[in-house]
């Protein structure tokens, strides 16, 4: 770790790293903080929730605090590392928020590639970043999330501009999706009908379904699919037994669970298992 940043007063944290950074996910755990992982002269190979993925030179990967990493190999990275208490606790735009587009945003693994001229602006954002947080003063947590603050927006910018997603001021599907991901991140263990989440959104059950019909995913699908993720992830990194996985995902009974899991992989918990130990 190059530098770490605590706050005692909000249990706020900021670490700064690189590739030694990494090499503490040879095996996969999960990140526990928001993380973005900037390749800079060559690719950074890593595995996020069982897929492979190559982190091309002069990019940055995001990830949330839930999914899984594993480190590879590549080096000369740059690791940023945060916790809610350091950012996100702050009143933020929603789309550069911790409820934004890098993170609840959209189903992919966001990945921003720096053109030459970005590549300039952001290396002269981390100077910055080192710089201030080799200043320790009393404003020293203010400076550090203004600039976390325009990495986010930097950031998102470019995301945006490479999937080509237009925003109306007011209400538009992509923000509504954001806002439905973000509540399904923090209930989908104990709430799974659609009811509850178009409740929580002030929307009936089938407005919110019309505003996805564009999306080819409707909001049930949504809820299964993070519900079957936590599954996979449970199985794949703990020791937990079918049982005890689906009553944490808010099953009673785990048949309902095996039924949907094998719905959506075409294996029960059993079987995924099983491979998993067969493939390793």
């Amino acid at each position: 770790m190059i530098h770490q940043f605590k706050e005692f007063s909000t249990n706020a944290i900021f670490n700064v790293g690189n590739e030694t950074d990494l090499k503490s996910f040879s095996l996969p755990k999960q990140t526990e903080l928001y993380t973005f992982i900037w390749a800079q002269s060559e690719a950074i190979n890593v595995i996020i929730d069982s897929v492979p993925i190559t982190i091309k030179a002069h990019s940055i990967l995001a990830l949330t605090p839930i999914q899984y990493l594993q480190y590879i190999n590549g080096q000369d990275a740059i690791v940023y590392q945060f916790n809610r208490e350091f950012y996100c606790i702050k009143d933020h735009d929603q789309e550069v928020s911790c409820v934004g587009i890098l993170f609840f945003g959209n189903t992919n693994i966001p990945i921003i590639h720096l053109d030459k001229k970005e590549q300039r602006k952001f290396q002269i954002l981390h100077e910055v970043f080192i710089d201030e947080l080799e200043t320790k003063d009393n404003i020293q947590a203010e400076m550090l999330r203004m600039l976390m603050a325009r990495f986010i927006i930097k950031s998102t910018r470019l995301l945006k501009a490479k999937e080509g997603i237009v925003e109306t001021a007011k209400s538009s599907k992509v923000d509504l999706l954001r806002s439905f991901n973000f509540l399904v991140e923090q209930h989908f263990k104990t709430e799974h009908s659609v009811s509850f989440y178009a409740d929580e959104l002030f929307k009936s059950p089938k407005t919110l379904s019309n505003n996805f019909a564009k999306l080819n995913r409707s909001p049930l699908q949504i809820i299964h699919e993070r519900i079957v993720l936590e599954a996979k992830r449970l199985l794949m990194y703990t020791d937990k037994t079918a049982k005890e996985i689906a009553y944490e995902v808010g099953f009673d009974d785990a048949s309902h669970l095996s039924r949907l899991f094998k719905k959506h992989t075409s294996q029960s918990p059993s079987d995924f298992k099983k491979q998993l130990k067969t493939s390793n």
